[in-house]
């Protein structure tokens, strides 16, 4: 019952970033609204967030996390530091080369990044400006990402899990006293977006130093060790983030359809919730148990965590897909839709949460797959089946995005996001058939008995909110005319559904959870 209990630590962590989170976006709906000067800011937010979670998050926890551990417990804590310090320099000097040459070229990086705000110069060069400026984040969040590897490895999980909080927290300062001027605005969250990644470094190097961490800034060297993570992380590195690549490429084909950077951005936002805190969480916690009893030989409770986290993940993740499939007009309005943000903006935010709430369920069983991998240093693997994905998310997004907007100009948006979801299907069953085939997941009477159980209360919260969720109006006259509380009420009321039915069917267990939750 660790896996819970470190899940729980992680998800808590990543429950009040992604609460902040809500609070950033619907601050940013309103002082920008889906105009250019979002776009700009979502596009320079999102390209150093794909090289940190494709560089930095995947490679660290496909590769680093596994190698640390392996030197703790056969050389000893003071082995597997030296090796994170070799990792640091390198990583310190590879990736300053790659912001600054990034921060360079933008220019030319943009036409590829964002080719359709060429046709608006103004858009264009703010863009280029916003992304210079945030560029240095990359860095800052790969120190962070390392740092935190060698914590989690060390089941010290909470510094790292809380890091971007400090992120929200200053844009939402930024956003409260927001000028009226938007070109003005977006220049200020950009710098405060670098300014956040100085002080997630600092926090994250603090807490590895009170963790007995010691780690060392040499001359980079490339040993054996550090090819061995490069062997490992650039295949790990896709793996790990097929679903931001995948995010990243709907963002290219999107820049020619005004506005639907933006409306991709706010719909991502309202799935990543269940999926940063389920999702990663569980795969964070994961990883480094599997890592340890693989290590050990100890195949049977491998596969029982396995188990575990498919239950638990599902547990959490069905209702929370229910839920964004049947009222995503609600959460769309209720969250975002003030001042600038119009009721347009929102239906076209609500159109791309149903689609990708189709797919939410894949996306979180990606995440608790395939740390099954890469405990066993099989990064290859993953990268062929996230490959796989590319190429269809790829193929069905330009033709959904040109196809949808023959007939619908302003919703070309939702063909990106069904095709991601499609995506994420096959690749979750790619990664889940591979699983099965070796061992890694034999399905035990346990979860056998509680998925069809779970799947029954969420289908159950589903027709009690969805009800609800007609009837938008009538719930906002009686929450004092707020749109918000009345969204927040009915969540609640969903929320409460859903657990009163898991325990009538058995699907949860107060018991197992008191258990989970107890300190060793």
């Amino acid at each position: 019952m660790r896996l819970l209990r470190s899940t729980a630590v992680v998800g808590a962590m990543t429950m009040g970033s992604r609460v902040l989170g809500f609070v950033r976006d619907i601050l940013l709906a309103a002082a920008l609204g889906a105009g250019p000067v979002a776009d700009a800011f979502v596009v320079a937010l999102r390209i150093p967030n794909l090289f940190r979670r494709w560089f930095a998050e995947g490679a660290f926890n496909a590769a680093f996390v596994p190698l640390y551990s392996r030197r703790m417990e056969e050389e000893g804590g003071g082995a597997a530091d030296d090796f994170a310090s070799d990792v640091l320099s390198v990583l310190i000097v590879t990736l300053g080369v790659l912001v600054v040459g990034s921060q360079l070229a933008m220019p030319w990086l943009m036409r590829l990044m964002a080719p359709g705000f060429l046709d608006d110069p103004d858009k264009f060069g703010l863009t280029v400006l916003f992304t210079q400026i945030t560029m240095p984040y990359l860095l800052l969040m790969s120190l962070t990402a390392m740092v935190g590897g060698a914590l989690n490895a060390r089941d010290k999980f909470a510094a790292a899990a809380g890091a971007p909080i400090l992120l929200n927290v200053v844009l939402i300062s930024l956003l409260y006293w927001a000028p009226l001027d938007q070109a003005l605005t977006g220049r200020n969250i950009s710098i405060g977006v670098t300014a956040s990644g100085v002080l997630q470094a600092l926090m994250l190097f603090w807490a590895a130093r009170r963790a007995g961490v010691k780690l060392k800034l040499g001359f980079p060297k490339l040993t054996p060790g550090v090819k061995r993570l490069i062997v490992l992380g650039v295949p790990g590195a896709v793996a790990a983030g097929v679903t931001q690549i995948n995010i990243t490429i709907s963002q290219i084909v999107a820049s020619f359809q005004d506005g639907a950077v933006s409306l991709l951005y706010y719909a991502d936002r309202l799935y990543q919730l269940p999926l940063g805190v389920i999702g990663i969480a569980m795969g964070v916690a994961l990883l480094p148990m599997l890592t340890k009893r693989i290590r050990a030989n100890d195949t049977q409770g491998a596969a029982n965590a396995m188990n575990r986290a498919v239950e638990i993940s599902m547990a959490l993740t069905l209702p929370a897909a229910a839920a964004l499939a049947v009222m995503p007009n609600f959460l769309a309005e209720g969250l975002f839709m003030r001042a600038e943000f119009t009721i347009e903006h929102a239906r076209g935010v609500a159109y791309a949460v149903l689609a990708f709430a189709l797919g939410l369920p894949a996306f979180v069983m990606i995440k608790v797959l395939s740390p099954s991998y890469f405990a066993r240093e099989d990064t290859a693997t993953p990268m062929r089946f996230a490959g796989i994905s590319m190429i269809i998310n790829v193929v069905l997004g330009v033709g959904a995005f040109w196809l949808v907007r023959q007939y619908w100009p302003n919703l070309g948006h939702v063909g990106l996001a069904a095709a991601t979801s499609v995506a994420g299907w096959v690749n979750a069953l790619l990664l889940l058939r591979g699983v099965v085939a070796s061992g890694g997941l034999i399905i035990d009477e346990r979860l056998k008995s509680r998925g069809p159980r779970i799947l029954v209360s969420a289908v159950g919260m589903a027709v009690v909110v969805g009800y609800g969720a007609q009837y938008s109006d009538v719930l906002t006259e009686l929450a004092f005319g707020s749109r918000l509380l009345a969204l927040l009420v009915l969540t609640g009321i969903g929320g409460i559904t859903y657990c009163a039915l898991a325990l009538v069917t058995g699907a949860l267990k107060p018991s197992e959870i008191r258990q989970a939750l107890k300190r060793s």
